[in-house]
């Protein structure tokens, strides 16, 4: 069987070579907002996720698809992990929408990128694994996951041109999804 983190991977980095051939791609793919720009592209809630042009942008989403990736499969298991990576890029991409269209209504903003998708998968494995301890770049000493991924969100929303609100939404979405796994492994059947 094919892994799914590389078929995922592999989309990505098609649509990255595309978009950098193609002067309209990302234009086309990529999530407008406010609202009423959405409603005139609606793939783009979901096309954006699978959209990046620059190659620090690709080059870091995908290596956390694949670390992040690789460690919710395992936990989860294909189906889980598909419903986790893709609900949270959904829910990411209508946070974007939701608050640009409140916050913003009249400047049109375009948003493109995995980071949704991604932070879910760290937001269900900060609530699956909080123990487990990572290093951080120009950080010396291993910290714990949750901190992290909640810690690196925190950071990157204050960075320019950065859909915090996809970060949001997708971080929200995995932990949700995290509880939920974690409820249902607690249950004991007795019959």
């Amino acid at each position: 069987m094919l892994n799914p983190i590389f078929i995922i991977i592999g989309i990505n980095v098609f649509v990255f070579i595309a978009a950098n051939i193609s002067s309209t791609l990302v234009y086309d793919l990529g999530l407008w907002a406010p609202l009423q720009l959405t409603l005139e592209q609606p793939w783009g809630i979901f096309t954006s996720m699978f959209t990046h042009v620059g190659f620090t942008h690709v080059i870091f989403n995908m290596l956390a698809l694949y670390f992040f990736g690789s460690y919710v499969l395992k936990l989860t298991g294909l189906k889980q992990f598909l419903t986790i990576y893709l609900g949270g890029g959904l829910l990411g991409s209508i946070f974007y929408v939701l608050f640009s269209t409140l916050i913003s209504p009249n400047i049109p903003g375009l948003a493109i990128g995995a980071s949704g998708a991604i932070f879910a998968l760290g937001g269900t494995l900060a609530v699956l694994t909080p123990r487990v301890k990572v290093y951080i770049m120009f950080i010396p000493i291993p910290v714990p996951l949750w901190i992290a991924v909640i810690g690196g969100g925190l950071i990157m929303s204050f960075m320019p041109n950065v859909a915090w609100e996809a970060h949001l939404g997708g971080l929200l979405f995995g932990m949700a999804a995290g509880f939920i796994i974690k409820n249902r492994r607690k249950q004991t059947y007795y019959y």
